[in-house]
């Protein structure tokens, strides 16, 4: 059951605690009362010294006991404080926002170490939830020699996206939390902690999901489709539409898929258009009637 920061989820037996504030608010006026009387002796003492009708030994026993009375009551105003909090500690709320579990305790139920319920019960936080992403040792170790990054690996993923077991896409992107300082002995892996947002309690502890992420730092790419791209004998190559409309063949070098675009590292420049069908049939310098594909929303 999901709970908020400051919500009530226990109520202790305070017959004891109850009892102490009572008694502790009577102590108070006790003390007040005698700080009044004291203080009026000291009063009535001060001309009566004056004038020598009591001795300076008297006068010196009254002033005392007014500095006593005083200091009684701020010995049992501060009782009473004390009693009040421990009266507060018969209510038990919850210190953040998550999901409680239920309790094995019943209501006359003695709880505590060496009881057989020593936890009353236990509130996940589960407004940030967080996700271990393993890296090869080898891939780190490259990317690193590459100074891909910083130190703590605040830039080492990027565009960090998690997708639930059905496939739907978390609308909130995860955030770099931390590195943990062991590396697997079995795997050989590296774990990146990362973390995201979960203010509607949409994902749960344990479950299953999927992450797609960039590693090192994003750089800037010419991305085309793939049905743009004839290979032949191991040559890549584009028909590059030139501004004046005219065909131009050009040799590509292309890099890692992503989707259904390849990456080109070199070969053509970014804005250039090229050819997405009929690539047999043109020739360098052929003039192409451009076709408008574009659809109205």
């Amino acid at each position: 059951m999901p709970v908020r920061k400051g919500n009530l989820l226990f109520r202790l037996d305070g017959k004891q605690q109850q009892a102490n504030f009572l008694a502790a608010r009577a102590s108070l006026e006790s003390a007040k009362a005698k700080a009044l009387e004291a203080n009026n002796n000291y009063v009535r003492a001060m001309p009566l010294a004056e004038i020598d009708a009591i001795s300076q030994a008297q006068l010196d026993q009254y002033t005392a006991e007014y500095v006593a009375a005083k200091a009684s009551v701020k010995s049992a105003e501060q009782a009473l404080r004390n009693a009040a909090l421990e009266s507060g500690y018969t209510e038990i709320r919850s210190t953040i926002n998550g999901i409680i579990t239920s309790s094995s305790a019943h209501i006359g139920d003695l709880v505590g170490p060496g009881t057989n319920f020593t936890t009353l019960t236990t509130i996940q936080n589960v407004d940030t939830v967080v996700v271990d992403i393993a890296i090869p040792m080898r891939q780190y170790l490259n990317l690193s020699a590459r100074k891909s990054f910083t130190y703590e690996n605040a830039d080492l993923l990027s565009d960090i996206r998690l997708y639930l077991a059905d496939g739907t896409a978390y609308p909130l992107a995860g955030a770099y939390s931390y590195t943990k300082t062991a590396v697997s002995d079995a795997a050989g892996t590296i774990i990146i902690v990362v973390s995201f947002a979960n203010p509607d309690y949409l994902l749960k502890a344990g479950q299953f999901a999927r992450i797609e992420t960039n590693v090192g730092k994003g750089r800037t790419c010419v991305t085309i489709p793939q049905s743009c791209v004839s290979q032949n004998q191991n040559i890549n190559s584009v028909w590059v539409i030139r501004p004046d409309s005219t065909a131009e063949y050009r040799e590509v070098a292309l890099g890692a898929i992503t989707g259904t675009n390849w990456i080109v590292e070199s070969g053509i420049r970014a804005g250039e258009r090229v050819a997405l069908s009929g690539q047999a049939k043109l020739r360098n310098g052929m003039k192409v009637n451009l076709q408008n594909t574009a659809r109205d929303e």
